[in-house]
């Protein structure tokens, strides 16, 4: 981007564009990828859960965003992944619970 590399600030707009454009695909491919990993890991985790407790309720969602939570920040340590686990289990149950609200 223009921010980072001051000899893209003298350059034609027309490259100005065309760098920020190849600069954004890049980005967006990027958090394409990790946003799908995420969507696979919780997915999947709570189609295992709802099968093997043969329930359809809140609970399926919030196990399955406690295990998501602390996969994805296991690396960082046993606290980060307790953390994980407490935050996305919260945001999988608000959200569970906002969409079957009645």
């Amino acid at each position: 981007m223009a921010s980072t590399d001051p000899a893209l600030l003298e350059a034609p707009m027309k490259q100005q564009l065309k760098h920020t454009a190849k600069d954004m695909a890049a980005r967006s491919f990027s958090m394409a990828k990790n946003f799908a990993v995420v969507g696979a890991i919780f997915s999947g985790t709570e189609c295992i859960i709802e099968g093997y407790r043969a329930k359809n309720d809140v609970y399926n969602g919030t196990a399955a965003g406690c295990i998501t939570g602390a996969i994805l920040a296991a690396k960082a340590g046993p606290q980060a992944a307790a953390i994980g686990c407490a935050g996305f289990a919260a945001f999988s149950a608000a959200i569970d619970l906002y969409l079957r609200r009645e």
